[in-house]
């Protein structure tokens, strides 16, 4: 199925009896919040608080085991002191609900409002806290139970680093394009770089979207930040410590003024929790560079399937193409470089 196809498009009276009818709100504000496949919305109850509703796509609906499981994650860190965003009961008592319409299922679940700021005026030390934080996130995660955890490992997940190769059936969006010369190089280096490396990487749950509208950050103190909501587990799959923390850099140099800098406090903060071995420190420049590449193909992608919905399928991959060309000039030796002595340094006086 496609995405233009399972994308939820309901109209704000279809929101309104849903939200009166699973959860006995009146709703007196509702308005839509950015989402890239899902369909998100901001609800303001006359009854008080503040929410966001979030209707899953069609296609993820089929997998309610695996939606069932992420809100499983979320309470589990919760419940450990983390900040994940935690689902809200309907008024049945259940996390979520699946709703049918005249053209499939969708799931349903409503979760509190954060506001907050954004990470990029927040300065060095939250790239550490971050770092810091999905370092944490990973190793609480290895202690989780479940019956059906097994579905996590979700083979030829387009989004997990394991499925890198998987962008060669996509890399036609890129015809024409000059980046797609970097993209086939990195994808090359990928194969014989990465792969033979596999298994001397650490395995574990991936949250797999440790990105800065998943981060939510507010004031602690008149001069520092910390880290006060963390959403979004659909990415969640199997995979190994190294791919989160190549996933965060990433994520945490797209709205930076100083990209190339990002990489040294995040490390830090990581290796405060984890510390990275030989092979994961020698393959983290290619994964990030991977995660670009992942970003820019599959942005390109879902344009055609959704034209109307392209400024916000575009606002990581934008900004992420000059990212990937530029780290791709600078080259893996000089980015080590740069990125691990930050990181030695980080917090000496």
């Amino acid at each position: 199925m496609s995405t233009k196809e399972s994308k939820p498009n309901l109209s704000h009276s279809q929101v309104t009896e849903i939200i009166k009818r699973l959860y006995c709100w009146t709703v007196s504000v509702t308005r839509p919040l950015p989402s890239y496949d899902d369909q998100n919305f901001y609800v303001a109850p006359s009854e008080g608080g503040e929410y966001v509703l979030k209707v899953m796509n069609s296609a993820d609906s089929h997998n309610i085991t695996v939606i069932e499981l992420q809100t499983h994650a979320m309470n589990f860190l919760h419940q450990r002191g983390l900040p994940a965003q935690t689902a809200l009961p309907t008024l049945t008592g259940k996390l979520m609900s699946l709703e049918e319409f005249d053209y499939g299922f969708e799931i349903f679940r409503a979760f509190t409002y954060l506001p907050s700021y954004l990470l990029l005026t927040c300065g060095t030390q939250i790239l550490y806290d971050v770092g810091k934080m999905a370092a944490t996130l990973d190793t609480a995660l290895l202690q989780m139970e479940h019956p059906n955890i097994s579905i996590l490992q979700r083979e030829d997940f387009i989004w997990n680093l394991a499925s890198v190769p998987l962008l060669n059936q996509y890399i036609h969006v890129m015809d024409g394009d000059p980046v797609q010369k970097v993209v086939k190089a990195v994808l090359e280096q990928y194969q014989i770089q990465v792969v033979p490396k596999l298994p001397l990487f650490r395995k574990c749950i991936n949250q797999g979207d440790f990105n800065d509208h998943n981060l939510l950050v507010n004031p602690d103190g008149p001069t520092k930040y910390k880290i006060c909501g963390i959403l979004d587990f659909g990415d969640m799959s199997c995979g190994y410590f190294i791919f989160e923390l190549a996933i965060t850099i990433m994520y945490m140099m797209i709205e930076n003024p100083n990209p190339v800098d990002v990489g040294g406090p995040v490390v830090a903060g990581w290796e405060s929790v984890f510390p990275l071995n030989e092979a994961e420190r020698d393959s983290l420049y290619l994964l990030v560079l991977c995660r670009f590449c992942q970003s820019l193909v599959l942005a390109r992608h879902a344009v055609i399937q959704q034209p109307e919905n392209e400024e916000y399928l575009m606002i990581t991959a934008r900004t992420g193409v000059r990212h990937l060309c530029r780290l791709w000039e600078l080259g893996k030796e000089e980015l080590e470089r740069i990125w691990f002595q930050s990181a030695a340094q980080f917090g000496q006086p």
